[in-house]
């Protein structure tokens, strides 16, 4: 195993997903998983991310960030994700959270740079408030980070708003600091999401796998699935997992390199990520490849092949039954 991995998330629906993949990877080990708030408050993320790291079973860190984005009041999404964020499903309590990891988020990720260099791959699926704390708490943060892979944003229309994906539309200061960073950024928006969905059948499949683990995503889906139908969706879009599964198979994706920003100012367009794919300005420099198409196809299969493997290996564990 050549590789590292960190994720930086909110745990969430398909954040948990990832996790779960992560952890059942034959590519990168996951050595570090850091919290922000956004799709619950952070007292949420944080445990349920220490959760599920015991429903795997690892021992994976687990980091505390940010539990406000930099300037703005909160904004959940429990109508998504359920209160808990992980669809109302509650998950047995970790002898860890008796315990919290001392570092915060940023520093621990930091000191993972300087160890790993260009062997670490950093997955930020949640609001970009601790990668931007970290940038501005290390000068060389940005010139450590090979790239940065995003779940957030949408070239196109938003999802909490006409112009904004969820995640970005939280903390619009601390993503457009990111995308000003020079950092080479993958993005995996809108537009390459919400085509990557399970349909029934693929669900269907998931539910007969014998895991814990994957009964558990079963469960965890149902609220998604529901919501899902109320915007007349193919499937339910596992958003977050995109990040992860470039990675394990790189051609499952098309991008397009662009510029793009992020709106901070505007009353109805705060959090879009104005992404110049074929205006006549052409804008400069090009600082994201911005994912376009999946072979949603492949991707499901992918997806359960990796959930399988709780079935057949020895991680196991009856924690969730």
């Amino acid at each position: 195993m050549s590789k590292y991995l960190w994720i930086d998330c909110d745990p969430g629906v398909d954040d948990a997903a990832t996790i779960l993949l992560a952890h059942q990877s034959q590519k990168f080990q996951p050595i570090g998983i850091s919290t922000v708030a956004g799709n619950a408050t952070h007292r949420h993320t944080f445990d349920n991310a220490r959760r599920l790291v015991h429903l795997i079973p690892a021992d994976t860190p687990v980091y505390p960030g940010a539990e406000k984005p930099l300037i703005r009041e909160l904004t959940t999404a429990p109508y998504v994700h359920g209160v808990d964020s992980l669809g109302g499903i509650q998950l047995p309590a970790s002898e860890s959270e008796k315990t919290t990891e001392s570092k915060k988020a940023w520093d621990a990720l930091y000191e993972a740079l300087c160890r790993y260099g260009d062997d670490l791959e950093v997955l930020a699926i949640g609001p970009l408030t601790n990668i931007a704390i970290a940038l501005a708490k290390y000068p060389d943060f940005a010139q450590r980070l090979k790239r940065l892979i995003i779940m957030g944003g949408a070239a196109k229309g938003g999802n909490y708003t006409p112009a904004a994906e969820f995640n970005i539309y939280v903390d619009p200061e601390a993503a457009e600091k990111v995308f000003m960073s020079g950092i080479p950024i993958f993005m995996f928006g809108l537009d390459v999401t919400l085509q990557s969905y399970l349909t029934e059948e693929d669900l269907d499949a998931l539910e007969n796998q014998s895991s814990p683990q994957a009964k558990f995503m079963v469960d965890c889906l149902q609220l998604s699935k529901e919501f899902a139908k109320t915007k007349n969706l193919k499937g339910v879009p596992l958003h977050d997992v995109c990040t992860l599964l470039y990675l394990e198979k790189p051609k499952l994706f098309s991008f397009k390199k662009a510029w793009v920003r992020v709106e901070t100012g505007g009353e109805i367009t705060r959090g879009k990520t104005v992404t110049d794919l074929y205006s006549d300005k052409q804008m400069e420099p090009k600082n994201t490849q911005v994912a376009l198409v999946v072979r949603r196809e492949d991707f499901a299969q992918l997806f359960l092949e990796m959930m399988n493997r709780y079935s057949k290996g020895s991680l196991c564990k009856h924690i969730y039954i």
